[in-house]
């Protein structure tokens, strides 16, 4: 039996950020690695800056998902102004870089996620510096503001968290919770129309038993935050149809 810290993430709007590419910031499917530990560091009040704080939450989580409904993808054009690069100036926040007199305008699209619903899984590693009690209690009472990605996209339903003991890691990211819809139904009644979902995890490929699990090797492990830079894992994904339900 393991004991895992489960809660859901529900909004109008979400960005899960993959590599930029020019212009263009795109969307994961689902909350990447770096999103959730963001998420949890601003529930628990940890600064960008405090790298020892954001290293010890680093080591001391594994993160599995369940996406329940895929979403549909909008995207938004873009303007924006920013400061001509000059050698040696840094700037780490938006302010910095509009206090500048000189300002282009650039062109941009950002991807979002609408209306999709994840079940996220919080498991603490032999190394953790924290219980899944505090880490709940700070989803229940976060001290920064929470969003799915960015702050344009706010949480829209209560995450609920609670702490769950399984056998299986997917009988925890399966667990129910009350339903958007009514107060007789769970959240079993969202999914995508031919009954597909989708579970993202880490650790050992046998966490979750199916067939056809694939392996990927996502860019989202952070190095430095704020220098946002990444490195590769691994994790495992899983389809599978929920057939009755």
């Amino acid at each position: 039996m393991a004991q895992y810290l489960v809660f859901r993430l529900y909004g109008s709007l979400a960005s899960w950020g993959l590599p930029a590419v020019g212009g263009d910031r795109q969307t994961g499917l689902a909350p990447s690695r770096s999103a959730i530990l963001g998420f949890l560091g601003a529930a628990l009040g940890i600064k960008r800056e405090d790298e020892l704080a954001l290293a010890q939450l680093q080591q001391s989580i594994l993160v599995a998902v369940k996406q329940i409904v895929p979403s549909t993808l909008l995207r938004d054009y873009h303007t924006a102004q920013v400061p001509s690069e000059r050698k040696n100036i840094i700037h780490s926040t938006r302010r910095s870089e509009l206090a500048e007199k000189d300002l282009n305008t650039v062109l941009s699209n950002r991807d979002y996620r609408c209306d999709a619903v994840w079940i996220i899984a919080i498991k603490l590693t032999e190394h953790s510096k924290y219980t899944l009690d505090k880490l709940k209690n700070a989803l229940l009472m976060p001290t920064y503001t929470l969003s799915l990605g960015r702050k344009s996209c706010p949480l829209s339903l209560p995450m609920m968290p609670q702490i769950v003991e399984t056998e299986q890691l997917q009988d925890a990211l399966d667990i129910t919770f009350p339903s958007i819809m009514s107060s007789d139904k769970s959240d079993n009644y969202w999914f995508s129309s031919d009954g597909w979902v989708t579970y993202y995890w880490e650790g050992s490929r046998q966490e979750i038993v199916g067939k056809n699990i694939m392996t990927l090797h996502p860019w989202d492990e952070p190095i430095n935050r704020q220098h946002w830079q990444f490195r590769q894992r691994e994790m495992y994904q899983m389809s599978v149809r929920k057939e009755g339900e």
